[in-house]
């Protein structure tokens, strides 16, 4: 079952503080390629989502409508774009953990200026609201939040790296990014601009892991 939700919840003033400050200037950075997923030229924000403990499905479709209430402040123009659910293998961690269902959130484009730290605490207070206890490194997990960029924002050190360190090489979240677009060029500043599914594609071809397997729309997910 879902884990029980806190009935605590953020005011949306106080919730606005800690997402961005009060300056309002149109992003740079992210281009979509060309299927237009986003217009080229301005900033995105990712978002990865997982679980595998409880009813992972039921806990990813709760958590959707919190994270567009969340996040939507931040691209009042924008739109949230929600990749298919994926069913994956467990990368690191414990052996014999159950597989995960995966999803990515794409929000853009950006306006004002997104405090990522402030992102990081929101999420984590969401995951907290599911239930998310963190005892191990990479175990089994209620609900994963995992902030993947925030525009071109570069962020060394603890307790938030962005981009996320490890997002060119984990096929559980190039295969959500390449199916809202494959064009779509992550923002990674040390790397060669790459797309999602040229990157996917790369890393299957190694065959250390399974594909991801995409399901098909359910009851509050319809992608």
């Amino acid at each position: 079952m879902v884990a029980r939700l806190n009935r605590r919840r953020a005011e949306p003033s106080s919730m606005s503080q800690r997402l961005f400050t009060n300056a309002s200037r149109p992003g740079r950075g992210v281009s979509a390629g060309g299927s237009g997923a986003l217009p080229a030229g301005w900033e995105s924000l990712a978002v990865a989502l997982g679980a595998n403990l409880g009813d992972p499905a039921a806990t990813l479709v709760a958590v959707r409508p919190l994270l567009e209430q969340l996040l939507q402040p931040l691209a009042p123009q924008g739109a949230c774009r929600w990749s298919p659910l994926f069913r994956t293998a467990p990368v690191g961690g414990p052996p014999d953990q159950p597989d995960y269902l995966n999803a990515v959130l794409l929000l853009g484009p950006l306006q004002g200026d997104p405090q990522p730290q402030g992102l990081l605490e929101a999420l984590q207070d969401l995951e907290r609201r599911f239930g998310r206890e963190r005892r191990e490194r990479w175990g089994p997990r209620l609900l994963d939040l995992d902030l993947l960029w925030c525009g071109e924002r570069v962020l060394r050190g603890e307790p938030l790296e962005l981009p996320h360190p490890r997002l060119a090489g984990r096929a559980f979240v190039l295969a959500p990014l390449a199916a809202i677009d494959p064009a779509l060029v992550p923002p990674l500043p040390d790397q060669p601009p790459r797309s999602c599914g040229e990157r996917l594609e790369d890393l299957l071809a190694l065959g250390e892991e399974p594909p991801p397997l995409r399901l098909p729309p359910q009851p509050g997910w319809p992608e």
